[in-house]
């Protein structure tokens, strides 16, 4: 049998930002030798200017491959993101090609709601009801989505990671991190993800702030890039509990996600939050707002600790929780890689999505 021909639009894969890590790992499970495919970086950090140069050249590469493809699958969150993958999915839909969308931003609806005119909002309906297939993160965005456009063409699809743990060694084993892998330390807090206030920053910093009075030797370790520099000075006023990794690759992601016991992800608002179900394979207590997708990974209570957004109060009780009893932090860790082994496998999606595609062919 032929293999389809998928052509894939998304930011770059070096791209810091959760669409990129789902590509990539779907390339990790394998995709690209289920089906042929091609990628189209529609993205990369920078200028306003560079920006729209990189736009403007993937538009010319994905016009060149049009007619090679069977199925155009493009990724998109909102804002900005979504005005960019408008004219690939408006160029694939009037050539008559198989359209998979598949959304992955947490502010859609501030977006849809309160930053387009009744007209945008038109608009933004028409080219959703474009896709043959609609892929959202959780039932949240199911629902929120079948008000816009058919319900019956939006299916739930988390994102998933590699889970056969073979397959990560080599991040595991480098050097002497041996030593740091042996045993987690509850009293190291782990948090990655963009440097900004809607990421729940303010509110980490006052609960570590409370927390080092009370536990001196407790560590926040934080990666990730700054989108706010103002948080650079506030992190630097609190060195001595407080460090600054900059963005971890995926080596150095694996050793501080196994050094530490404990993930926090106090967002305002999340699509999914891939860093906790990464966090949960590695069998880390994970503490996650109740925004968005995180409900669905984080069961409270069973696998995790869910709090509401921006409560810095109800933030440090629940680390102070959960550093106190390590015998209750390393049960959620347990259940929590459970849960991701058997509901968040890429493995698992990646036969989902084969499947998707012979259905798409067929209609």
């Amino acid at each position: 049998m032929m293999r389809k021909k998928i052509l894939m639009v998304g930011p770059d894969r070096g791209v810091h930002g959760g669409i990129s890590a789902v590509v990539n790992e779907f390339y990790k499970a394998g995709l690209d030798d289920k089906v042929e495919l091609k990628y189209i970086s529609t993205m990369r950090e920078g200028s306003k200017v560079k920006k729209a140069l990189i736009a403007g050249r993937a538009y010319l590469d994905f016009l060149t491959k049009l007619g090679w493809c069977d199925i155009v699958h493009v990724h998109f969150s909102s804002d900005s993101s979504f005005v960019r993958k408008s004219f690939f999915i408006k160029t694939a839909y009037k050539h008559g090609k198989k359209i998979v969308l598949h959304q992955h931003g947490g502010d859609f609806i501030n977006y849809y709601e309160n930053q387009l005119s009744d007209r945008q909002r038109r608009n933004v309906k028409d080219i959703l009801s474009m896709g043959n297939r609609m892929l959202v993160l959780t039932s949240f965005w199911k629902d929120f989505f079948s008000t816009i456009i058919d319900g019956e063409k939006i299916e739930v699809f988390p994102n998933g990671i590699v889970t056969n743990d073979s397959n990560r060694v080599a991040y595991a084993m480098d050097g002497n991190t041996n030593a740091l892998l042996a045993d987690k330390d509850f009293t190291k807090i782990l948090f990655l993800g963009r440097i900004c206030r809607e990421k729940g920053l303010d509110e980490l910093l006052e609960a570590m702030d409370g927390i080092h009075v009370m536990i001196p030797e407790a560590k926040l370790y934080i990666g990730g890039i700054y989108e706010d520099e103002s948080y650079k000075e506030e992190f630097g006023k609190r060195s001595d509990y407080i460090t600054y990794l900059g963005w971890l690759d995926e080596k150095g992601k694996d050793m501080y996600l196994k050094k530490c016991g404990i993930l926090v992800l106090p967002s305002y608002f999340e699509g999914f939050g891939m860093t906790i179900i990464e966090a949960m394979l590695r069998e880390d207590a994970v503490i996650g707002s109740n925004v968005g997708g995180i409900p669905d990974i984080i069961e409270n209570r069973e696998n995790g600790i869910l709090i509401p957004a921006k409560d810095s109060f109800a933030l440090k009780n629940a680390l102070l929780e959960l550093i106190n009893d390590k015998e209750k932090a390393k049960e959620y860790g347990k259940k929590g890689k459970e849960k991701v082994k058997k509901y968040y496998s890429v493995e698992k999606n990646i036969e989902r999505l084969l499947d998707l595609y012979d259905r798409c062919m067929l209609e």
